[in-house]
């Protein structure tokens, strides 16, 4: 089993959904990152994303891209996300979750060894799909990562079928069509799309893009094997007035949230 894999096992024979964080790495400081990354996991979150700063995260709303826009202008490059990963892998299982270009343009066989060697679990792409992936296929495979696609609502039948044979870990199934953020309710069409997925994938399944709050996880677990947040958990330490409060606010958004997947809400 995948390095998510064995965890999201674990979680499901407990009974309850998963929850994924995502942070990106370098926000508001490499260092400050680690830190927050800590804080959610102390605080319940299973499973970690890490977010690879991008100049034109096509997927990202208006919360992440500022975050990535503080990230870049800091300085922050893939080394630096590496480092992250490895100082946070030994907490949880730790995911990257990046656009394409910056793995391609680092070397795809470079980047899967690195990221192997920083004890990263794999690769979120949101921008990749299994047709144009085969050399990220076989790089994944020979250092033993777990490779993550995405299927949304409009994903046809045999869209997912390819999509969830290529997956490792888990699969990404998106809430909404659009951007990342939070919102005031999870999309209606999630738990068809995943029960779609389970049609035709044994591999568990993720939800995100749009949960928020505590409720809006309790009720997604309802459905799916891991409740994935990101937005909400970036605009905590955007509200923030120094790192001492983002690590405060961002661990009480997680314990909610985890007390959400847990159904202790």
């Amino acid at each position: 089993m995948s390095g998510v894999g064995p965890r999201l096992a674990e979680i499901a024979s407990s009974g309850r959904a998963a929850l994924v964080g995502y942070l990106p790495a370098g926000f508001p400081s490499v260092d400050e990152s680690v830190s927050l990354v800590s804080a959610m996991v102390d605080a319940g979150v299973d499973v970690v994303e890490i977010g690879l700063p991008y100049s034109d995260p096509v997927m990202d709303g208006a919360t992440i891209q500022d975050a990535v826009e503080v990230a870049l202008a800091g300085g922050t490059r893939t080394r630096h996300v590496l480092a992250v990963v490895e100082a946070v892998a030994g907490l949880a299982p730790t995911l990257v979750m990046t656009y394409w270009n910056p793995v391609e343009r680092y070397g795809v066989e470079r980047f899967a060894s690195d990221l192997s060697s920083a004890g990263g679990a794999g690769l979120i792409t949101p921008d990749l799909i299994p047709d144009e992936a085969p050399e990220w296929l076989a790089a994944s495979r020979r250092h033993d990562l777990d490779r993550v696609f995405l299927v949304a609502p409009s994903s046809t039948r045999e869209r997912l079928v390819t999509a969830t044979d290529a997956c490792r870990g888990f699969v990404y199934a998106t809430a909404v069509m659009g951007v990342t953020g939070a919102r005031g309710a999870v999309g209606a069409e999630a738990s068809g799309l995943v029960a779609r997925a389970k049609e035709v994938t044994d591999l568990p399944v993720g939800v995100g893009l749009g949960v928020s709050t505590g409720r809006q996880a309790a009720e997604v677990a309802g459905y799916a094997d891991a409740v994935i947040v990101g937005s909400a958990l970036v605009a905590a330490v955007q509200r923030a007035a120094d790192p001492a409060d983002a690590r405060h606010r961002v661990a009480a958004l997680a314990a909610e949230l985890a007390r959400g997947v847990r159904g202790e809400l």
